[in-house]
């Protein structure tokens, strides 16, 4: 995204177009109170500052099969050091929908596992205001007893990641590693879960 006006514009043209606001904050890479903003201040951009929060735009990453093999590549070696030096093992990547999907299913494939599919409770478009977990496809493999990483493109605030290792944790299996393209929030945890990231964003302000 160029500017801020081209962000609201986006924004505005993703909720017409039906999606949630949990939908759009996936799309844009910015967190759900930034989405809310975009929305209701597009009118008056100047009158009420924004929330500190950065878009990040991996377009150039994500429309190239190649490039977005040879960056999952580098992820899984990522994931590889993690577990190798705290001594864990891998049965299922777990892939957060929708973006994180393509990265976890070549990471899945280098390492030789299986694919497990987590919708987080942000992109659901019913259920409950406050539900406090989404789900895992049962198209893809289950996590009943298995060792897991989670695999997304970004973190924001870390909520997402939290709510998945949580649903991990009560379906009995055992989150090893996070790994994402970008970690907005420039952490090396959530929830006791090392946070591996290919950049990590440090606020100094």
């Amino acid at each position: 995204m160029k500017n801020i006006e081209t962000l609201m514009k986006k924004a505005a043209e993703l909720k017409s177009e039906g999606l949630v606001e949990g939908q759009i904050s996936e799309e844009l890479n910015v967190s759900s109170e930034t989405v809310t903003w975009l929305l209701t201040h597009a009118e008056k951009a100047g009158a009420v500052p924004g929330p500190k929060d950065v878009s990040v735009d991996w377009s150039m990453i994500g429309k190239s099969a190649y490039r977005l093999g040879h960056v999952s590549q580098a992820m899984t070696d990522m994931v590889c050091d993690v577990l190798d030096r705290n001594s864990c093992d891998l049965d299922v990547v777990v892939g957060i929908a929708l973006s994180g999907l393509p990265l976890a299913t070549h990471v899945a494939t280098e390492m030789g596992v299986d694919l497990a599919v987590y919708m987080p409770s942000k992109q659901l478009v019913s259920g409950d205001a406050g539900q406090r977990h989404g789900n895992l496809s049962a198209n893809f493999s289950e996590v009943k007893g298995k060792e897991c990483v989670i695999i997304d493109d970004v973190i924001t605030s870390g909520r997402t990641m939290e709510e998945s290792i949580g649903y991990l944790f009560d379906h009995e299996a055992k989150t090893n590693a996070i790994a994402v393209l970008i970690d907005k929030k420039g952490i090396d945890e959530i929830s006791g879960v090392e946070v591996c990231s290919m950049l990590k964003m440090l606020r100094v302000n």
